[in-house]
């Protein structure tokens, strides 16, 4: 995606209040319950910045985007965790630049994740169902497949909200959104001001980033059609059912 090739090294900068500890103990909280894996692949992985904490605690990752400058950020970074982390170990991260749409190992894993809304930029129906169906192929038997989505009703409030505006020191924003009622689509559309090394200038470069809703029901509906037997639909990382009052959906589905 070449929209990421400036976006990747801003990305950390702009997603710094994003809650990653709470994907990763949801994750650790559905392993749980659902059989603790040995190897992981995350679909999306972005800058590693989930990814990386649960190599550091101990599982065999496998790091997946579609973007390789995203990768290299998340390579950098996890080198740097290296160095101060007395539990890395060396293989303990594979980063492959993949397509969730077409991905695949070369052996399945005993769990895959997506967070982020990172299904949310999968923009047509038959795109998700594929995504499924490599999934469920990819997965060993008794394997847990955990992702979340914003639920259709968070991107209506987006498209009502916005426009939105961060001012920080090394990095701002104008952010606007387009929402398209009939496919339930949300266009982004960001001006981002990044400050340059000599740090009296500053950078402006645009991005376009398009996501899609989906009917809870029917992306369970093909999960089922995919071969996952049990599947659960949460909350806003809550271990409550979803109902329509939810923002973040949370999936989890055993093959």
């Amino acid at each position: 995606m070449e929209a990421y090739r400036k976006f990747a090294y801003v990305y950390d900068e702009l997603m710094q209040d994003m809650p990653y500890e709470s994907w990763v103990e949801f994750a650790q909280t559905a392993w749980q319950k659902h059989g603790v894996p040995h190897t992981v692949a995350e679909l999306g992985c972005g800058t590693g910045s989930i990814t990386i904490p649960l190599a550091n605690a101990g599982y065999q990752m496998t790091g997946i985007d579609l973007s390789e400058d995203m990768l290299s950020v998340a390579q950098n970074k996890m080198e740097a965790s290296a160095g101060g982390n007395r539990l890395y170990r060396e293989g303990s991260v594979r980063w492959i630049c993949q397509d969730m749409r077409s991905w695949e190992l070369p052996e399945p894993v005993d769990s895959v994740i997506s967070f982020c809304d990172c299904l949310n930029y999968v923009l047509e129906p038959e795109e998700i169902a594929e995504v499924f169906a490599r999934t469920y192929d990819a997965l060993k038997e008794g394997g847990s497949f955990l992702f979340d989505v914003h639920h259709p009703a968070t991107l209506r409030r987006y498209g009502e909200e916005q426009p939105f505006v961060l001012d920080e020191p090394e990095v701002s924003y104008i952010w606007t959104c387009d929402f398209d009622e009939e496919r339930c689509e949300i266009e982004h559309r960001l001006s981002i001001f990044a400050r340059m090394e000599s740090g009296s200038l500053y950078e402006r470069f645009e991005e376009i980033h398009i996501q899609r809703a989906y009917d809870p029901e029917w992306m369970m509906a093909e999960l089922r059609r995919a071969g996952f037997k049990e599947i659960k639909c949460y909350a806003d990382f809550e271990w409550k059912l979803a109902d329509d009052e939810a923002e973040r959906l949370f999936f989890v589905a055993i093959k």
